[in-house]
């Protein structure tokens, strides 16, 4: 069996690879740019066969689908900036067309698309999401979910033009990573001493979890066609910090930023950077994001696959206990342990 996949040494896809090279019989071959770190897929890489390029360099990616039989596409842009809306959406939406209409051309047996919950459809009037919540347009929707949406459209695309392909929704990966990047940075906040927590909540999930639920979707004969919410658990971001802080032996934030104190933040934030350049760390859409709830039914793919998630105190454990080890012992990085 020979594999490729997309965004192999990011978050989501370093997981991902390192459960792949266990396998007996597939040869692996995976995407990364010229600038890519490798530092989460070191114990691998030796592993894998590696092509240089971008989802937007189709002529690389052609390449890399020669002769592969299975498509993993993790590779996606995930920001908030608002000077990075133009790229995310060619990173998300152009890039899947590509790996969509490349797949098809070189007759793939299957392509895997991981999404994300924000794709899905979501309402003030309704909470609980699931598989069968429809998008619909709201002035909430942040412009990462409107490019994972319409690279969605891209995938099911591919379906109705005959190719064999299901879709994975995760909600909010937890995990050790990269800690000032991604959600390991929530852990970084608090570590550092974070004061206030935002009101909402949404759901989380293990991204070995994400990792295992991907592979057996790939494995599985009868989920063409379908998708796959990917979430351990719900919680408020209130009870997230709290969490996490006592994993750390730390002081949990203990301020309701309110809407009030959001809205303030945010343009604080949008101020300083005028004077001071660099990326926004707390954007309008962040801002807003973090006041509202919304939980995330997972029944589909425990009953679907026989699958039993980490719990994700287990999880937020042994990302915290990562994260002050590296911090003794001055690294940028942490890496989960395969279950």
């Amino acid at each position: 069996m020979n594999i490729f996949l997309t965004g192999g040494t990011g978050f989501l896809g370093s997981y991902i690879l390192r459960y792949l090279v266990r396998q007996e019989g597939v040869n692996i071959r995976a995407l990364r740019r010229a600038d890519s770190r490798m530092e989460l897929v070191a114990e691998v890489a030796d592993q894998v066969e590696w092509v240089e390029g971008d989802l937007l360099d189709t002529v690389s990616l052609e390449a890399a689908l020669e002769g592969i039989d299975q498509v993993y596409h993790c590779a996606a842009m995930v920001s908030f900036q608002s000077k990075d809306l133009r790229r995310m959406h060619r990173i998300n939406v152009e890039g899947t067309a590509n790996v969509v209409n490349l797949s098809l051309e070189a007759g793939i047996q299957k392509l895997v698309h991981i999404s994300s919950i924000a794709a899905l459809g979501r309402s003030k009037d309704k909470q609980q999401v699931n598989e069968q919540s429809d998008w619909e347009p709201h002035p909430f929707n942040s412009n990462y979910a409107i490019s994972k949406h319409l690279a969605e459209m891209e995938a099911w695309r591919g379906l109705a033009e005959g190719l064999n392909i299901a879709i994975l929704n995760p909600s909010v990966i937890l995990g050790s990573g990269f800690w000032l990047l991604g959600t390991a940075r929530m852990f970084q906040q608090v570590w550092d001493g974070l004061r206030f927590y935002p009101p909402g909540g949404t759901g989380y999930v293990d991204v070995r979890d994400v990792a295992r639920l991907a592979i057996k979707l790939m494995e599985s004969d009868s989920t063409s066609g379908q998708r796959f919410i990917a979430n351990g658990t719900n919680l408020t971001y209130h009870e997230l910090f709290q969490n996490i802080a006592a994993a750390m032996d730390k002081r949990p934030p203990t301020i309701r930023a309110n809407a009030i104190l959001r809205g303030l933040a945010w343009r604080v934030d949008w101020f300083r950077s005028l004077f001071n350049g660099g990326d926004r760390v707390v954007t309008r859409e962040i801002a807003e994001s973090v006041g509202r709830t919304f939980f995330y039914d997972n029944q589909r793919s425990i009953d679907y696959f026989d699958f039993q998630y980490t719990p994700i105190q287990e999880t937020i454990t042994t990302t915290a206990r990562q994260l002050v080890d590296a911090y003794r012992n001055k690294l940028e990085y942490g890496v989960l342990p395969l279950n």
